[in-house]
């Protein structure tokens, strides 16, 4: 679970297409929505773990937009 747990690069995401955009941002929300709920019901302590996610999130979310824009800068 640690390597989910990694803040992701935008420039790594820079080089994917925007349906393996989504599809990742997909598996982000996921995996925040898995980790809110261990801690609401005390399976782990790992708060630090729900700031990288949702800032991965973020930083998919702007690609895509980026993308979708046309400014791929």
């Amino acid at each position: 679970m640690s390597e989910d747990m990694k803040a992701i690069k935008a420039a790594t995401l820079r080089d994917k297409s925007v349906p393996e955009l989504e599809q990742m941002l997909e598996q982000e929300r996921a995996s925040l929505y898995k980790a809110r709920r261990d801690l609401v019901f005390r399976q782990t302590t790992d708060v630090s773990g729900l700031k990288v996610r949702r800032h991965n999130i973020a930083r998919i979310l702007t690609v895509i937009q980026q993308k979708k824009s046309g400014g791929d800068a």
